[in-house]
This record gives C-alpha cells, structure tokens and sequence, in this order.
C-alpha cells in the first residue's frame, strides 16, 4: 500500500476522531514535511482540507436528511460552536447549514466523496532512471494556485513561453516545473529552465537554487491531464522499492523534454522525485 493509500485509510477510518499530521506521520513512518507534501500532489487536497471537507460533507448529508438541531451536527464534525460551523460550512459550500436544513436537500453544493485508496492502482510505470546532479540554478516565474483547482497553470506558462529560448545562459530545449511551499491549500509552482552557473539572471524573474541531490527520473506516458496518477504510482514505486524522497525544497520537479508538445500538452514528460542520500 502506498504512503498516500495509507493516509487515506487513517482519515477515513478516523475521521471523527483529532487527527494531526504527527498521528499519520507515526502511522505511515514518513515525515511531516513529506506527508504534507506528497499528499496534496498526489490527490489535489491538503490534508487539512481533505479532512475538513470529508467532515463538513457528512455535516451536510445530515442537516440535508432532517438533523433535528445544527449544533449537535456541528459538535459531532468537530467544532466546538454553531458560529465556527457557519463559516466552514459556508466557505466550503457557499451557502449556510440553515439552509441546507431548511430546504432538506443537497442542490447547489458540491460534496468532497472519499477518495480511492487505491489511487495509483490505475496507472502502470515504469522504474526510474537514478542520476546523481551537482546544484541547480533556475530562473523562472512564481506563482501559488489552489491544490484542487490549479486551472491557473496553462496561463502561468503561456507568460512564460516569450522568456523561452531567449533567456542568454539557459540550457537549451528543456523546461521545468518546481514544486514549492504548500500550505493553506494553496502551492508554490515555478515555471523555470535551467540556468549555466555563473550567468546572470534578469530582474523580472525568480531564481532558485536546487541543492546537489540524487533524482528518480520517472516517465509519464499520458498527457498533463493524468499526470497526478503518475505521481501517485512513482510515490508507490519508491515506497515499495525503500527509497525514501528528500525534504529539500524544490527537491519535487516536473520535467519537460525537447520533444513536449504544448499544444497537445503531451510527449517527453518526466516526473522527478530528489531523494534522500
């Protein structure tokens, strides 16, 4: 079982009960820092807000079946007062409990169902390329965008499309993105090429130095679209075979070959995992 099928499990099977990252890091014997990470890449959710919205969905189909008063739903989706219900429940579905109550049906709102455990099962991949890389400088444009909704990216990529080919001391035909800061469901992604060490790097974009770390080079055979169903089998792959990712930052990249179409957002496609040594 995967590290992310694992975290699943605990969430479900647990999901009345306080659960804190330090709960799964003890069960699944990975990190904090790399459980909150490989988490939200792999299913689009924090683990945060995928408990939140697990626990305010099974709020919602109470109050939808005639709960006889809100607080006790409240209480029993962990929240200690009606008024701190109202928010979440508001933020998450855009309207109020009281009316989902009210109107004893579920219209208008979108609920958070549990997620597969087996998330990678669908996706077959092959095993990586090792390569061991000195430290690498990027430079690039930074940009946060919603773990469930990232529908910012293409955009993010076409302003940086002019800056490729003509950047003096990038290395050439080959692009990136670096995976940054989650937090608050919300991540960091960097559209980058690599940089020569020592050339210079314009104002107007980010630069990044990745330190010197082993790289599990895994190819994704499909197209952008399922490219998180490849990272959640890369993530197995390294689970199953002991390989354990690094905690560096931007030590998580997507790699975008000589022979990537754009258009078809397909072709020379590879996920890279940085590993601990």
């Amino acid at each position: 079982m995967s590290v992310v099928s694992k975290m699943l499990w605990v969430l479900e099977s647990r999901s009345r009960e306080p659960l804190s990252l330090d709960d799964l890091a003890s069960v699944t014997g990975k990190s904090r820092s790399y459980l909150s990470r490989v988490f939200p890449l792999v299913t689009g959710h924090s683990v945060t807000a995928y408990l939140r919205a697990r626990r305010l969905s099974d709020a919602a189909r109470q109050l939808a079946g005639g709960a006889p008063d809100i607080l006790s739903v409240a209480l029993d989706a962990g929240y200690g007062s009606h008024e701190a219900f109202t928010r979440a429940f508001r933020d998450q579905f855009g309207i109020t409990p009281q009316h989902v109550r009210q109107q004893r049906n579920l219209d208008g709102i979108t609920l958070v169902e549990p997620l597969r455990m087996d998330i990678a099962a669908p996706v077959i991949i092959e095993p990586p390329r090792f390569e061991n890389r000195p430290e690498m400088v990027f430079a690039g444009i930074a940009e946060r965008h919603p773990m469930n909704n990232p529908a910012g990216l293409p955009a993010q990529w076409q302003r940086f499309q002019p800056h490729i080919g003509s950047i003096d001391g990038a290395i050439a035909g080959v692009a990136y993105g670096l995976v940054g800061e989650i937090a608050d469901n919300h991540f960091e992604y960097v559209v980058a090429v690599e940089m020569r060490h020592g050339a210079e790097i314009s104002s107007e974009l980010e630069r990044l130095v990745v330190p010197a770390l082993k790289w599990a080079r895994f190819t994704h055979g499909g197209d952008l679209s399922t490219i998180r169903q490849s990272i959640g089998a890369a993530e197995q792959w390294l689970s199953d075979n002991g390989h354990e990712p690094s905690e560096a930052s931007y030590s998580f990249l997507e790699y975008y070959g000589p022979a990537f179409d754009a258009r078809s957002g397909s072709g020379d496609i590879e996920i890279w995992f940085g590993l601990k040594s």
